[in-house]
């Protein structure tokens, strides 16, 4: 190599790639499942639902893997409805993935804050226990030294979210087998159905909080409400997939994403069923959210409740910092795309999209303050999460089938129409309401679409321009439904 030769920036590899995919997972779903499902399942729907539920997120994988070794020209997840359907649905694609990324943001920070609070509530929280001024600060310089780091390097940031990864998985690790040497069959296999003592549970607690007692449900019914639940717990799934133009290795990227869903799996599985075999499930429903930090000071009396709650802060930064980077990742890439204007991909010295991370950092502290007023801001912002990212997801599924269809490969075109199903159900599940907020969150980014297409020499076709007002005449709808309470979301 000469002189005048710069040396070549090394990409992210397979172990950053895997790190990168867990710990955009988990973040304070893992530690909110155990309260989530109890109150929602008995242990067979739920396990149900987590067979269901790996099959569909396995197929979505397998449709990442297939069109990220394909596909790599492609640039990842956010652009493959672009490569698949044209300019405005890679818009729709990758601004749902970015008002995606930063919402799970607010989550994760009002999360910090409830922790904190719980740590320390002379300090970060209120009389009625909620955080106060002085948690909402901590959680904004975290934010900000979390936004920093990234503005300073993209692949240094991914290495130390892998080591962030290691710490996330001892701590999950160490919670379950203190589980297993708790496990108790009897209380495990009490009412496995959930037709009958833990249906009378249920209902006791709901009339106790004043709600009607419709109880568990049947088996379907059961199966259907955990579904809702875990999909927030694998976004993140397609973190390798948008690192893809980072990756050392193309080949990698696919390995990373299957590799990192059987672990996800492995924890989820392992940290939200097996405490039904160690507390008394009344005591389980009972609990405080998140119900891990209960359970492990059950476990481990004096100590467990504290070690957790480090582990869901810990997790809560890690999956941070990944969510900062996605959403830059995302910007940068729609501009190169000539989907968004140029100036969201202007890079700093250390390659870094800075102006996307400033927008991300913004926007997230913007909204970390709206939601410390609001009741149950963090249940809201990762419902908005799942249902913007499951248009990107779905997308992904429905690229898959018109490639591989060109391809004549049937087995892949199979692959593509399960995933592309069990996307479709899932958002129906999730809620038309939050569906229509979502595309109220699209207004805006048609203007900043519009300009791109003006930067490039386009003009918005008759479709693109037809799709945009139904997209925006939703979202206003949206307005008037949530004002008047029929879309819940305080």
């Amino acid at each position: 190599m000469s002189s005048n030769e710069s040396p070549k920036a090394k990409g992210v590899g397979l172990f950053g790639l895997v790190g990168l995919v867990v710990s955009s997972c988990i973040g304070s779903g893992v530690f909110a499942l155990t309260g989530q499902l109890a109150n929602v399942a008995a242990p067979g729907p739920a396990l149900i639902a987590w067979v269901i539920c790996g099959l569909g997120f396995l197929f979505l994988a397998l449709s990442l893997a297939n069109l990220g070794a394909k596909k790599p020209e492609s640039g990842g997840i956010i652009l493959y409805a672009e490569d698949g359907f044209g300019p405005f649905h890679g818009f729709i694609s990758g601004w749902g993935y970015w008002l995606s990324a930063w919402l799970g943001n607010v989550g994760f920070g009002t999360m910090v804050a409830q922790v904190f609070g719980s740590l320390w509530p002379d300090v970060f929280a209120t009389e009625t226990g909620d955080p106060n001024l002085l948690a909402i600060v901590a959680v904004s310089l975290a934010l900000w030294v979390l936004t920093f780091l990234v503005i300073r390097g993209v692949e240094s940031a991914a290495f130390l979210n892998a080591v962030v990864m290691v710490i996330k998985i001892v701590s999950i690790l160490a919670f379950i087998v203190f589980a297993i040497i708790c496990f108790k069959a009897v209380l495990f296999t009490d009412d496995f159905w959930g037709t009958a003592a833990r249906n009378a549970t249920i209902i006791s607690s709901q009339v106790a909080a004043g709600d009607e007692g419709t109880g568990l449900g049947d088996v379907f019914t059961q199966v259907t409400n955990c579904i809702l639940i875990m999909m927030w717990v694998f976004i993140g799934i397609e973190g390798a997939s948008v690192m893809s133009a980072r990756a050392e290795r193309k080949s990698d990227v696919g390995k990373a994403t299957i590799l990192g869903l059987v672990i996800l799996l492995v924890l989820y599985i392992g940290a939200s069923l097996l405490p039904y075999g160690v507390m008394d499930y009344a005591d389980l429903v009972a609990a405080s959210k998140p119900a891990t930090i209960t359970v492990f000071e059950y476990m481990a009396p004096g100590w467990g409740g504290t070690f957790i709650s480090w582990a869901i802060v810990i997790s809560v930064l890690g999956s941070w910092l990944s969510f900062t980077m996605l959403p830059a990742e995302t910007s940068s890439l729609m501009a190169e795309k000539n989907l968004l204007p140029k100036s969201w991909n202007k890079r700093n010295s250390h390659n870094a999209p800075q102006m996307s991370l400033i927008i991300v950092a913004a926007l997230t502290q913007l909204f970390i303050i709206i939601a410390s007023y609001a009741a149950d801001a963090y249940t809201f912002a990762i419902s908005m999460c799942t249902v913007t990212i499951v248009v990107t997801w779905a997308y992904a599924a429905a690229y898959q089938i018109k490639y591989s269809l060109s391809e004549h490969n049937v087995g892949q075109v199979i692959v593509g129409v399960i995933a592309l199903l069990f996307q479709v159900v899932g958002v129906l599940f999730t809620g038309w309401g939050f569906l229509l907020l979502a595309c109220l969150g699209y207004i805006p980014g048609f203007f900043f679409y519009a300009k791109a297409r003006k930067e490039a020499g386009e003009t918005l076709s008759k479709s693109d321009k037809t799709l945009a007002v139904i997209i925006a005449i939703l979202g206003i709808i949206s307005i008037p439904l949530t004002v008047v309470g029929i879309i819940p979301v305080f």
